[in-house]
């Protein structure tokens, strides 16, 4: 099997990464619609003997033009390409978007990218793409850009769940209302976030409960709650309780803090991975630190319960490795 390969634009594309099958678009989340295009470009792929390559954007385009990052981003560019190696891609190209690729005419960035760079056999992308200036690169015009250029095109269907597609925005929103299970599901696998360990408060250390801190992203809109979660240090996977928000001390801009269990070691500075595996409550306030400590204790036993019982969603899931 080849390394994967990750490229950071399409300057010097090597061989083994053209005239392949490629997946185009934002990705953001890689939830199971994305994962229908995913898995037709890598089946198409496999059965021309050809390289499969996702090609997608980083910042999100929205950010872009916005007056400051504000999207509530589910996956950045590393982690889609974790994402995309464990579906079976032979590589990533991570195109920096900024106002100058966001002016490239349609047709230019066909040329300039889909044939000169790539030399693509073959593009596969969801039937709400769009790109180029003013997305003038419409479902019909790349259909008809593969014609004069003599490349396919296949252009896949939304996913619907519930009379509604799946989609970014809608996962976001069930992050941020505290419907875990919803958002695991339209992505079809466990949602991860990442960071590297800070030095806290050391509050948990006081009450029993010692944790590992990281930021998230201040865009970030998960609700605070705690949450029974799965954390890879190394090649270690870990189970835990983690916390975000504290409703009792000072909130502003609260650290994500995972309490894992049966554990003692320094891990300052170390990144680590960490899968929401269940959402067990929302945030709540204590008369005393008596009960606050008294509540801590049921939210890890049931956290060790859920952890004991949890299945993978997916193969993805699977692939990933936070569910064995």
């Amino acid at each position: 099997m080849t390394e994967f390969k990750i490229l950071h634009g399409l300057g010097d594309v090597p061989s083994g990464l053209r005239n392949g099958v490629v997946a185009i678009g934002n990705f953001d989340g890689c939830h199971r619609g994305h994962q229908r295009v995913f898995a037709s470009a890598t089946s198409l792929a496999k059965s021309k003997g050809k390289p499969a390559v996702v090609l997608t954007f980083e910042p999100h385009p929205r950010d872009v033009f916005a007056p400051e990052p504000f999207m509530f981003r589910l996956t950045d560019g590393i982690q889609k390409a974790r994402l995309a190696k464990a579906f079976g891609f032979d590589g990533i190209v991570v195109m920096p978007f900024n106002r100058d690729l966001a002016g490239v005419e349609a047709e230019d960035f066909v040329g300039r990218f889909i044939i000169d760079a790539l030399n693509a056999e073959a593009v596969v992308v969801g039937e709400d793409f769009h790109f180029g200036k003013r997305r003038g690169g419409t479902p019909e015009f790349l259909a008809q850009a593969g014609t004069r250029h003599g490349f396919e095109v296949h252009q896949l269907n939304l996913l619907e769940e519930g009379s509604e597609p799946v989609s970014s925005s809608r996962i976001r929103d069930a992050l941020n209302t505290g419907e875990l299970e919803t958002a695991n599901r339209l992505l079809g696998y466990h949602w991860i976030v990442e960071g590297t360990v800070i030095v806290g408060d050391q509050r948990g250390r006081e009450l029993g409960y010692p944790t590992a801190n990281f930021a998230l992203p201040d865009n970030s809109r998960l609700t605070q709650g705690i949450y029974a979660v799965r954390l890879r240090l190394g090649d270690r996977l870990l189970d835990g309780v983690a916390s975000f928000g504290k409703p009792m001390f000072d909130n502003v801009q609260p650290p994500f803090e995972v309490h894992i269990f049966d554990f003692d070691e320094d891990i300052y500075g170390e990144k680590v991975e960490v899968a929401l595996i269940s959402h067990i409550r929302g945030q709540m306030t204590f008369d005393g630190l008596e009960g606050l400590i008294k509540q801590m204790d049921k939210d890890s036993a049931k956290a060790r319960d859920v952890l004991q019982n949890v299945q993978p969603l997916s193969d993805l899931d699977r692939e990933l490795g936070f569910i064995i």
